[in-house]
């Protein structure tokens, strides 16, 4: 189990922050340099196709290039196994995964709280919710013991968890410290 903070995190830039910074610096160096270098890759929550984006544009809604939907809607994306791996390895986003169950209280109370945080850390972060009773292989895989339990994966790695419900504000504060 990874410790729920580590020292240091908030002086580094995430991959979001540099690229951002390095698209809008008003040094020449940084300024030069081809968009390539300060695009993102977004995989859509609709269809699952990758997306290159400027980071600069992230805050203008952009759509998905194959199936023409947001491609960042500010909400929960609902992972599964079938593509999971692509959400996790290939956007470069980070990702906060709240792995749940139906029949469990604490994580139906806690879901209006994980949907605000979406929504106020949008575009630069993505939410996903996997119901473990619909993939118990996902919950297998990671381990997950108790639910709710929380992941946040950065590079497709995961960095955080945190197991138990939080009110919006304390899981504002808790991703905030990885992203």
């Amino acid at each position: 189990m990874l410790p729920s903070t580590t020292a240091g995190c908030a002086a580094r830039d995430s991959p979001l922050e540099s690229a951002v910074a390095g698209a809008i610096s008003g040094t020449p160096d940084e300024r030069s340099r081809p968009v390539s270098e300060t695009s993102l890759h977004v995989v859509c929550p609709h269809c699952d196709a990758v997306n290159r984006l400027p980071a600069t544009r992230l805050g203008e809604q952009p759509t998905c290039g194959q199936c023409r939907r947001p491609l960042l809607p500010g909400e929960p994306v609902a992972l599964s196994a079938a593509n999971f791996d692509r959400h996790v390895g290939r956007s470069e986003l980070p990702l906060v995964v709240d792995f749940w169950a139906p029949w469990c209280g604490p994580c139906r109370t806690m879901a209006p709280a994980f949907a605000q945080a979406a929504a106020q850390l949008a575009p630069g972060v993505r939410f996903a919710k996997v119901d473990t009773e619909a993939e118990p292989a996902l919950a297998q895989r990671f381990g997950i013991r108790s639910i709710p339990t929380l992941a946040v994966f950065v590079g497709g790695r995961e960095i955080a968890r945190q197991a138990g419900a939080m009110d919006a504000g304390s899981l504002l504060r808790w991703v905030r410290q990885y992203v």
